[in-house]
């Protein structure tokens, strides 16, 4: 047992943590609340993002009735800093699968923002009965070969370019486009993600870079896979109208797509929507997930 505290929490949370070998590959895990069923939380791919810094406003409302497994995503914090570049959804979604292998769940539910939603979405269309119902909040791998990368992905994908990462770089991709306000954001939380993303091996390597050719793009384009429209798993978009690193046009997207899908879109939200609406998000995720009646689809 080691504590965990969260720039913006004011308190000092104690989550069971470890380290687990799936593929050769270490990862690392927090893994608290409850007994099952479990919900996984992946984090997104800016630079110095790990899985609890990622979902600090969060973990702790769902596991008050999950059990919350927030790993850190390969490339990512303590976890094994190897991505496929070929394939990077692809080997997300093999790494947290066999995560699950190796602790035993046979399905759990999924949470991805970002980077991580195109993990947990790539994961479903592979194998969906190990899934339940998928959480997707500002996912990536939507619509992507449909125009030219946003502002805020240029700034995410040219971080580790350049002059290589600075504090100021980092500070301008959170505050002008991870966010909404910029100023809520404490210097805390940039000082802490701008010490994680100087690590050595991923500065050589880093895990989120511009895909590697046609064909590696196209595969990264999730609504270009013909299975997403026989993807039955109930499953809850989550974006923000004001979202500028993937474009809130995606949510559209996937409703029309998706045969089991609910769409929610909020104003004053960036790509952040879990720290910047914790409580609203916090709330729709609970009541989703318990097949609250008031979800058709539940």
């Amino acid at each position: 047992m080691t504590t965990e505290t969260g720039p913006d929490q004011g308190r000092t949370t104690v989550h069971p943590k470890s380290t687990i070998r799936v593929n050769g590959a270490d990862i690392f895990v927090t893994d608290t609340g409850g007994d099952e069923p479990a919900v996984v939380m992946l984090h997104g791919g800016g630079p110095g993002a790990s899985g609890v810094s990622n979902y600090s406003r969060n973990i702790d409302a769902l596991a008050r009735s999950y059990r919350v497994i927030v790993p850190d995503m390969p490339g990512y914090g303590r976890s094994a800093k190897y991505v496929d570049h070929s394939d990077p959804f692809g080997y997300l979604a093999d790494t947290i699968r066999g995560l699950l292998d190796e602790m035993d769940i046979p399905t759990a539910h999924l949470i991805g923002n970002s980077y991580g939603g195109a993990a947990a979405l790539r994961l479903a269309l592979d194998t969906p009965q190990r899934v339940g119902k998928l959480v997707l909040m500002g996912p990536g791998g939507i619509g992507t070969t449909r125009g030219l990368p946003t502002a805020g992905l240029k700034s995410l994908l040219s971080y580790y370019g350049g002059d290589g990462p600075s504090r100021a770089k980092l500070a301008e991709f959170i505050r002008t486009y991870l966010v909404y306000e910029g100023a809520t954001v404490p210097d805390e939380l940039i000082d802490l993600r701008y010490q994680a993303s100087l690590d050595p091996e991923v500065v050589a390597d880093p895990p989120l870079r511009r895909p590697g050719g046609l064909r590696t793009l196209w595969r990264m384009d999730l609504t270009r896979d013909r299975r997403l429209k026989q993807l039955h798993n109930p499953t809850l978009v989550l974006w923000g109208r004001d979202d500028k690193v993937n474009r809130p046009s995606g949510g559209p997207l996937l409703l029309n797509l998706m045969p089991n899908a609910e769409l929610i879109m909020t104003s004053r939200t960036g790509h952040w929507m879990q720290w910047e609406r914790a409580e609203l998000f916090n709330q729709l995720v609970a009541d989703f997930l318990a097949g609250d009646s008031r979800w058709a689809l539940s």
